[in-house]
């Protein structure tokens, strides 16, 4: 079915609430591709075992384990010509930058796609998340974590965004 193109590796990129779960999942829908969203890994493998606080020496260590399983998988699945979308928020430009040269050094193609929203809008859609605890819903943030990871985005740059998809849900 391949018409020689590369198989696409989708990068879901984007500040805490902006809507990265829900847009992956209906790229899923649109492309038959695969998600594979870190917060439903940790939660559903880690999420008993967690620490009450949360403790970045036991949490980044379970996140590298889940990525370096997600991204086998998700070449093999690019060998195969199915889609992957990486939900894994991507807040650092080198994490991007990572992902987007294991897609080059995989023979895959990179997409990356930014979705930016405005903090207020998004401290709002986790406040109404953590209430009705739906379908995206995987813990609770509280307005402290909220804080602390909105302080790692790192906006990608023009030249990182140049030849990447960009989108918008203000």
């Amino acid at each position: 079915m391949n018409d020689g193109q590369k198989s696409l590796i989708h990068l879901i990129c984007g500040p805490i609430g902006a809507g990265k779960t829900t847009y992956s999942r209906e790229l899923a829908a649109l492309s038959g591709g695969v998600v594979f969203s870190i917060d439903e890994w940790m939660v559903s493998l880690f999420g008993e075992d967690a620490p009450k606080s949360a403790d970045p020496d036991w949490i980044f260590p379970r996140v590298d384990r889940c990525e370096k399983q997600m991204w086998a998988m998700a070449k093999r699945l690019g060998a195969l010509h199915v889609p992957s979308i990486l939900d894994f928020g991507f807040q650092r430009y080198e994490h991007r930058r990572r992902y987007i040269n294991f897609a080059n050094e995989a023979g895959l193609a990179a997409k990356m796609h930014v979705l930016d929203v405005e903090a207020s809008e998004r401290w709002k859609r986790i406040e109404a998340r953590n209430t009705t605890k739906g379908e995206t819903f995987h813990l609770v943030i509280s307005r402290g974590m909220f804080d602390y990871i909105e302080a790692t985005w790192e906006q990608p740059s023009e030249d990182e965004t140049a030849s990447v998809s960009r989108t918008s849900f203000d």
